[in-house]
């Protein structure tokens, strides 16, 4: 695994990560800034390295990520789909482990299109019988 780059993508609403991870000292960064100056937010940031965090593998690797569209909730989401990615490519064995946090599924949920004549999404007019 020396020097071996891993490449993968994750996604969830409409944010795209594409992750570049080699063996280094636990550097990530985000479009490039450093993980703590992209989210402003420690919960956000939790949710990122949540897949290293479970894994034990916090100061193993450089993480490089380039993600677009959405929100920093999902961009933090599908950063956290695309890193768990990455590291089954490393060790498989950790499949089980991030099945089971849930890390590997891709979460489909998006926002639902709004509808002609409606106020909103569901949102309608109040009904009359008569």
């Amino acid at each position: 695994m020396a020097d071996t780059i891993i490449q993968s993508t994750g996604r969830r609403k409409t944010s795209v990560a594409r992750v570049t991870m080699k063996p280094g000292s636990g550097n990530i960064l985000v479009n490039g800034k450093n993980l703590e100056d992209y989210f402003d937010f420690e919960t956000l940031r939790i949710i990122a390295k949540s897949p290293l965090t479970l894994t034990e593998n916090e100061n193993d690797f450089d993480i490089k990520v380039n993600v677009n569209g959405g929100g920093y909730n999902g961009q933090a989401g599908a950063i956290r789909h695309a890193i768990a990615r990455a590291l089954l490519e490393v060790n498989p064995d950790y499949r089980q482990a991030l099945k089971r946090a849930g890390f590997l599924t891709r979460d489909p949920r998006k926002k639902e299109r709004y509808k002609a004549g409606q106020k909103k999404a569901r949102k309608s007019s109040q009904f009359s019988k008569r």
